[in-house]
């Protein structure tokens, strides 16, 4: 296990990263909304008198504490990774039981995870081939003091293992308790690409929705994505 005290911190400023999202997750007008976060817990309560269904598309706000929650334009894309935190969605530097927001230093960082984790879904579920679901293209920018293992020595590579998470998850549960914004890391999927994993929305800045893609399932594994709207098509060697 890593000795999380010497770990480096290193200062991570992205223009124009990436996050790649399912389009089945609309925005979340309170978040888009130019209201102070402050008194979101006071709207919410207001809200639900009429619309009980509400908590479903807003999630737990508790999960987010209230000096770290991010509001305006675009506002949605960050905060759902941590409202909806599930258990039963773990990822690579959490159990569930908390959110972390992943972005990819460029395009292709984002696209090969999402493709990834979208081909272990349909593969898991039997799908049959074609084109399924679609994806939004977020760009955003990056900036916080992020713990770094980008130059981790061979014994610990096992934190970066591609397909087992259990040595991760738990460093990840260690520094988000020990007061970390998050990490900075070299991605597994995309060679020479790096990926941040963010521990609250506010590491993240400026998110706006960029092209729509569809993927291909060729029932082994994801091989196309097209854009929406050119029509571009193109296959992932």
């Amino acid at each position: 296990m890593i000795d999380t005290v010497t770990l480096p911190i290193s200062r991570v400023e992205w223009e124009g990263a990436v996050r790649i999202v399912r389009s089945i997750h609309p925005p979340i007008d309170l978040f888009e909304d130019i209201a102070d976060p402050a008194d979101w817990p006071l709207l919410i309560s207001a809200e639900q008198k009429t619309n009980p269904r509400l908590m479903e598309t807003i999630g737990n706000l508790d999960l987010v504490p209230p000096e770290r929650r991010v509001a305006g334009p675009g506002a949605s894309y960050l905060m759902a990774p941590f409202t909806h935190a599930s258990r039963d969605r773990p990822s690579r530097f959490s159990d569930g039981s908390f959110g972390v927001l992943y972005v990819g230093s460029h395009f292709n960082v984002a696209l090969l995870e999402t493709m990834h984790h979208h081909g272990q879904f349909m593969a898991r579920t039997s799908e049959a081939q074609g084109w399924t679901s679609q994806f939004r293209e977020i760009l955003l920018d990056v900036k916080g003091e992020l713990h770094d293992l980008r130059n981790l020595g061979p014994e610990h590579r096992g934190v970066l293992d591609p397909v087992d998470y259990a040595t991760s998850q738990v460093l990840g549960s260690q520094l988000r308790g020990s007061g970390s914004g998050g990490l900075v890391y070299p991605s597994v999927r995309c060679e020479g690409g790096e990926t941040v994993g963010a521990f609250y929305p506010d590491i993240a800045a400026n998110p706006v929705q960029g092209r729509h893609l569809d993927y291909h399932w060729d029932g082994r594994r994801v091989d196309l994505y097209r854009v929406v709207g050119s029509g571009e098509v193109v296959r992932i060697v």
